[in-house]
């Protein structure tokens, strides 16, 4: 039997549960930039956070920067996004580090990168951190888009040229220069292969087959099956954006839509000729009533499987593209000391080998959706 004084005590209590709601607390979570040992990365690489809390960011040895980017484009800064500006260590600093904080405001992935790129791009070497990317798949794919950015700008020392004689889709014999990119397709062939690529197979958003390898010489031969597709050229670090926009300049290959009904037997078809062996990524830009590339709908060429920029990856970057907010609601606090200091930056070298194929032939290019 309770006394007066612990029944009175329980009463209050009781009280005083209705009208005072509970105290949430914020968390801080914890980010190492570098290391002592100076290894490149976040660790952790990405966390999940809840609005209100705070990711603090301690840097260390080397110099890094926390620097927001977009899914589509993890090695660059994003209009408006935060930037911590690069955060000089030395080796011998072992305590004191400089902190900076990012207070979480919605549940929005965060998509972040190291813009350091001396004597190496941190980012293509992976350097990439998330908060609340969504899922362990869509964060690996993140960080493959970065490091597949490194396909794309290739030192010239790390390209083999090589001239050889090929014969070309209609019977003509030349002789080409091309260069043989490590990791990719053999680069030459006793005779030439043509690959037929069912687009839109049996009414599915499919290129079938999705991932094909070719020598210099070969041929792919696009045949569009029922609905309005396309085949589109692209690029890994952007994979539902044609070439010629993402890299403008750039010489590149696009049937235009292709309307096929669904009693149709005369099909249309493109022919590309492979004038490298350097990865070709391509795609559908059809987006009615829904977005193809963005769900799947995508094609390769010599993709370096068992690697950072493999079809799977490629194919996971556009999947991820659906419904992708560009960035998460968040803002960075001062760092607790800062630098100035700049980062070299990497000469590119993008295009220099061109797209690697020729269109050889198209028949009946529509341009118009239905």
């Amino acid at each position: 039997m309770f006394s007066s004084k612990s029944y009175a005590f329980a009463a209050l209590a009781g009280i005083s549960l209705a009208v005072i709601p509970p105290v949430v607390r914020s968390a801080t979570i914890d980010v190492t930039v570098g290391s002592l040992n100076g290894t490149i990365g976040y660790t952790p690489d990405y966390v999940n956070a809840s609005i209100g809390d705070t990711v603090r960011f301690t840097f260390q040895q080397k110099n890094h920067t926390v620097t927001q980017s977009s899914f589509a484009s993890p090695c660059s800064p994003l209009a408006n996004g935060f930037d911590s500006g690069f955060i000089p260590v030395a080796a011998n600093v072992t305590s004191g580090f400089t902190t900076a904080e990012l207070t979480i405001e919605n549940t929005d992935p965060v998509w972040a990168y190291c813009a350091q790129t001396n004597p190496v791009s941190h980012c293509e070497s992976g350097m990439v951190f998330a908060v609340n990317p969504g899922s362990d798949a869509k964060f690996a794919a993140f960080k493959a888009a970065a490091m597949g950015q490194n396909s794309t700008s290739t030192s010239a020392a790390s390209v083999v040229t090589v001239t050889a004689t090929v014969t070309v889709s209609n019977g003509q014999t030349i002789t080409t220069t091309y260069g043989s990119y490590p990791g990719s397709a053999a680069p030459t062939s006793a005779s030439s292969t043509n690959y037929r690529v069912i687009v839109g197979d049996n009414g599915t958003l499919t290129y079938n087959p999705a991932n094909i390898t070719a020598q210099v010489g070969d041929t792919v031969t696009f045949e569009f099956h029922a609905k309005n597709h396309t085949a589109t050229q692209s690029s890994f670090a952007d994979p539902c954006t044609p070439l010629s926009v993402s890299s403008a300049g750039t010489t590149s290959f696009d049937s235009g839509f292709m309307p096929v009904s669904a009693n149709q037997t005369n099909f249309p078809t493109m022919t590309i000729t492979i004038n490298d062996t350097k990865p070709i990524w391509a795609y559908c830009r059809q987006t009615n009533p829904v977005s193809h590339c963005e769900s799947g709908m995508v094609f390769s060429v010599n993709a370096v499987e068992n690697s950072a920029n493999s079809f799977e990856a490629f194919k996971a970057k556009a999947l991820a593209l659906n419904g992708t907010s560009a960035s998460g609601s968040a803002s960075l606090s001062s760092p607790s000391a800062t630098s100035n200091s700049n980062s070299n930056s990497a000469s590119s070298i993008h295009g220099i080998y061109g797209a690697g194929i020729v269109i050889a032939a198209v028949s009946t290019l529509v341009g118009a959706l239905l």
